[in-house]
């Protein structure tokens, strides 16, 4: 009697035992690889920094936002002597190239070891950078401070340039459209302005046959 009623109290789980295997495996759910979002169009810029002047501005050992001759000079040394591992005083110009990729971003940036190296020996000094970096600190202190900020490190643009080149003048024939964006300084002449010109005066000047042939 007691085995009967085991078997029987064992009966329910056999029965789901069975209708378990019977039952159609479950797939599991499918994987998705979901791609990367499209890349947001880059804001179009009118403000530029070259790469000499955000050298430049990690100069500023104080944290007051500005930069003076002194900090400029210890902040060129210290980059000339990163390069200049084996102390010889001048940087041959793939050394130069590997200054400019470590403190400019690239090994093309200006200024190029070819402004720099002032007496053409194929190699940049010390003094010669010093000398060069002296006369990118008059450039770029316009109010006569003897102090760079930021703002007189931007660069403005005359157009806005976007993530592949200007947003004007693109796709037009050759010599038609606005040319490609390039920094004209505050208060300065746009060398793409032509200047007034007495053309029309000569078209007066030669009258109606004097101009045709």
């Amino acid at each position: 009697m007691f085995c009967h009623g085991g078997a029987m109290s064992a009966l329910p789980l056999l029965l789901s035992l069975v209708a378990a295997a019977a039952a159609p495996a479950q797939e599991p759910p499918p994987i998705v690889v979901r791609a990367p979002a499209p890349a947001q169009p880059q804001t179009p810029a009118t403000m530029v920094v070259e790469p000499v002047a955000m050298m430049i501005a990690t100069f500023d050992a104080n944290g007051d936002a500005l930069v003076d001759r002194s900090e400029m000079i210890d902040g060129v040394r210290a980059s000339f002597e990163a390069i200049d591992t084996a102390h010889t005083g001048a940087l041959r110009y793939i050394a130069y190239s590997d200054w400019a990729a470590r403190f400019l971003g690239d090994a093309n940036a200006l200024p190029s070891p070819f402004e720099v190296d002032r007496n053409n020996d194929g190699q940049v000094t010390l003094d010669e950078m010093l000398d060069q970096f002296s006369r990118l600190f008059a450039r770029y202190d316009k109010d006569g401070s003897k102090t760079i900020s930021r703002a007189e490190l931007l660069t403005f643009r005359t157009m806005p340039i976007g993530a592949d080149g200007p947003t004007m003048g693109r796709g037009g024939p050759r010599g038609k459209g606005k040319p490609g964006a390039e920094a004209v300084p505050r208060g300065g002449h746009d060398p793409r302005t032509p200047e007034p010109d007495d053309k029309n005066d000569g078209e007066k000047e030669g009258g109606n046959g004097g101009g045709e042939r």
